[in-house]
């Protein structure tokens, strides 16, 4: 699909794109309203970047989704600086009712260094390959690819003493 001739080919397009884009956002920021934010103002840009014509590139969204996220995140630090707030715990998955097994995986994805969950997020749920994982958030190939697989021994280890 070279453009977007009709308002349904865009819906069709962010329809089949949009749950991986929120999941990332989700990860990125601190709640789900401000995952929404950032994942709208990151598709709006994109849009304008690409010329309202094309469909944006999963990699540039999700670069996108990323710098909006630090951004917002700076924001909200100085803000609760200047407040002397805490701030709130989100949820990392879709809210509701999970099994068990989802449960675990959702701690133990958690738990992981920022590093090696943003990387698993963009691989699993973004679906992108290790060189745009690297183009996405600035790191080498090999690099995307090591904390892809560090990421997994992680989750091994913490996923089996769960079930010890």
């Amino acid at each position: 699909m070279d453009s977007f001739p009709t308002p349904s080919a865009w819906h069709d397009w962010l329809r089949s794109h949009a749950r991986r884009f929120l999941l990332y956002a989700r990860q990125r920021t601190r709640s789900e309203a401000d995952a929404e934010d950032v994942l709208q103002d990151a598709l709006v840009e994109s849009w304008r970047r690409g010329g309202g014509v094309h469909p944006p590139d999963a990699p540039l969204v999700f670069a996108t989704i990323r710098r909006r996220a630090i951004d917002l995140a700076r924001r909200t630090e100085r803000r609760t600086q200047r407040e002397l707030a805490g701030t709130g715990e989100d949820g990392w998955f879709a809210p509701g009712e999970a099994a068990a097994e989802e449960i675990e995986l959702e701690r133990a994805v958690k738990n992981l260094p920022d590093i090696y969950r943003e990387v698993v997020t963009l691989k699993v749920w973004g679906e992108l390959t290790f060189q745009q994982i690297g183009e996405t958030i600035g790191i080498p190939l090999n690099t995307a690819s090591s904390r892809y697989r560090y990421a997994l021994e992680h989750l091994r280890e913490a996923l089996k003493e769960v079930r010890s």
